[in-house]
């Protein structure tokens, strides 16, 4: 499949176009408006819903605050990128997916059902829940977002060999979400919090790259700092278990 060359050369419109192309400033801006009035909305309702069930206080400075937050970092990465060459339709596919995910582990049951397994098996099982159904479900949507990610990386390289997706690609995937908060133990986690971990050990590997560090010690710190996370959540989940919360 990869020839001669032991490369193969991407060359499709729409493939490349997934992590080349980019919007110009007023599709920007519209795309801005519309995720603060959605983000927006969807607070509101919730906050609604929460104070009629009588869950909630009903002051509005939270979820006005955080609706402010929002548009405050929306606006400010649209400007960002408008400075440069534009809202990148790579940029929307991520928001896209991490907001589906996102909804589907907090808002549904097969999310609730996720989040059981993973805490305790055994609890889950006797509550009636296929366990193994839902581990092969989840492995089925892990492979088709390293799939998606497989094409995401091609566009953006123009090209694909024997070296695609290799080096500390994978455990920086897994760095990522354990620094913000993701149990390796299983039941705890979020979908954003995920992404926030992906820009931080992004930006220490741009760091680190930008300081012209050799692999090995990309390799050490890396690998450090996933190690820090896991002993910390190790004795967080410990001191859980001591207390009778898990």
């Amino acid at each position: 499949m990869l020839g001669s060359t032991g490369t193969v050369n991407v060359t499709d419109g729409k493939i490349t176009g997934l992590a080349n192309h980019f919007y110009s400033d007023t599709i920007g801006w519209i795309v801005a408006a519309i995720v603060i009035a959605i983000y927006a909305g969807g607070t509101l309702l919730a906050w609604r819903r929460r104070v009629t069930a009588g869950l909630a206080d009903q002051q509005l400075a939270g979820p006005i605050i955080r609706i402010v937050l929002a548009a405050a970092a929306a606006i400010a990465a649209i400007a960002v990128v408008n400075n440069d060459r534009g809202l990148p339709l790579a940029v929307l596919i991520l928001l896209a997916f991490v907001g589906g995910m996102e909804y589907v582990a907090t808002r549904t049951r097969f999310g609730r059902h996720v989040f059981a397994v993973g805490g305790n098996a055994e609890a889950a099982r006797r509550a009636g829940i296929r366990i193994n159904a839902m581990r092969i479900t989840v492995f089925g949507i892990a492979g088709t977002m390293a799939a998606i990610g497989g094409i995401l990386a091609a566009s953006r390289l123009l090209a694909v060999n024997q070296n695609s997706g290799g080096s500390d690609l994978l455990l920086l995937a897994i760095a990522g979400p354990v620094i913000a908060g993701t149990s390796l133990f299983g039941g705890r986690g979020s979908v954003w919090t995920a992404l926030l971990g992906a820009l931080v050990i992004g930006s220490i590997s741009n760091g680190m790259d930008l300081l012209a560090l050799e692999s090995s010690v990309k390799f050490m710190v890396t690998g450090g700092v996933l190690l820090a996370a896991v002993i910390i959540d190790a004795l967080a989940r410990r001191q859980r278990q001591a207390a009778g919360r898990v």
